[in-house]
């Protein structure tokens, strides 16, 4: 004798009955909040998102300033150092024809100086030849002389020249 159970009879049946009617019932809720978390959880993973992807933009945009500075400051100071090896050429060159036109001048001045001493030497010497001639002279004058005498005279005169222009330079 088989006893047939009835539906209701069995405790499976209840809990599939109850969890049916419990998801009809709740469920609509459930499911709202759960895709209400779900979308706010997704609304803030896409601020997220946006917020990573603009920060990013900002520090590629911040890279290329830098980079765009570095090569200003690069260039700055290639156009820097460059200048300042022209101003030290031009400095070198300046000096280089300062010093130039300074051992011109001093050279200048002691070839003046050795013509200075020049002509007061044959000053001395045109000097030492009029005394001599003159005192040459006034022997003449003072005796009558032949003409074997003034050829001694003037000997004796052109002997005493140098020691004459020695006692002028002494002087």
């Amino acid at each position: 004798m088989e006893h047939e159970a009835s539906l209701f009879a069995e405790p499976r049946n209840w809990v599939v009955l109850a969890f049916v009617l419990f998801f009809v019932l709740f469920g609509k809720k459930i499911w709202g909040a759960l895709s209400g978390m779900l979308d706010a959880r997704g609304a803030a993973v896409k601020a997220e998102i946006e917020e990573a992807s603009r920060l990013r933009r900002e520090a590629e945009s911040m890279l290329r300033d830098a980079e765009k500075q570095r090569t200003d400051a690069l260039a700055e100071a290639k156009a820097l150092i460059h200048g300042a090896q022209h101003e030290a050429a031009r400095l070198s060159a300046a000096a280089s024809a300062e010093a130039e036109a300074s051992a011109k001048r001093r050279e200048q001045m002691a070839m003046d100086r050795i013509a200075a001493a020049e002509k007061a030497a044959v000053d001395d010497v045109r000097l030492a030849a009029a005394d001599i001639a003159t005192a040459a002279a006034r022997q003449v004058i003072a005796g009558d002389l032949s003409s074997d005498a003034d050829a001694a005279l003037i000997d004796q005169a052109i002997n005493q020249l140098p020691t004459a222009l020695a006692a002028r330079r002494a002087a």
